[in-house]
């Protein structure tokens, strides 16, 4: 499974008087689907990505411009959806598609040995993060929002989502280079 390329914003065009749902979909759904491939895993993205898509569709009525941007409104949708699902399951990311990609690559063995086992011990350091720093990582890097992007979604100032990845993405280099 592949980690779709994204695009970073809906063109104003798309929302004028009725939304294009069809532009909005196909424009918004890499972003969405990436961030639940990285919060929760490959095998259940593609289901929560569409649980996101249908209940916006339901509730579009409840969308108002005048109050913020139509990512911001789907991404509040798809992180609800998000802890929804991780409150069900014990959270675990995967990496198996990852690993299905290096397993296939045209390297030497040793390098996708060792590629498989840096992924597994990332994916084990990212599991002891509490759920707020994991949820932040997936917004930035999983979605590629920007830090006011994930401040509008989580309530953080832009400057306080900035510290807490910077200490966050610090924290597991430390722990990286502590087990190497």
């Amino acid at each position: 499974m592949q980690i779709f390329p994204v695009r970073y914003h809906v063109s104003a065009d798309q929302l004028d008087h009725e939304l294009d749902w069809e532009a909005l979909y196909h424009t918004c759904y890499p972003r969405v689907y990436n961030f639940f491939r990285f919060r929760v895993g490959s095998d259940d993205a593609k289901d929560l990505t569409a649980i996101t898509f249908e209940r916006a569709w339901q509730h579009r009525r409840r969308y108002q411009r005048d109050q913020g941007a139509f990512e911001a409104w789907l991404f509040g949708i798809a992180r609800k959806v998000a802890a929804h699902h991780l409150r069900q399951l014990k959270p675990v990311i995967s990496l198996d598609d990852v690993q299905d990609r290096l397993a296939n690559a045209d390297q030497p063995i040793e390098h996708t040995v060792q590629q498989h086992a840096d992924a597994e011990r990332l994916a084990d350091l990212l599991q002891q993060l509490p759920d707020r720093d994991r949820e932040l990582i997936a917004l930035k890097y999983g979605s590629g929002l920007t830090n006011r992007a994930i401040a509008r979604q989580t309530g953080l100032s832009e400057s306080n989502v900035g510290s807490i990845l910077y200490r966050v993405v610090r924290k597991l280099r430390a722990e990286w280079d502590e087990n190497s």
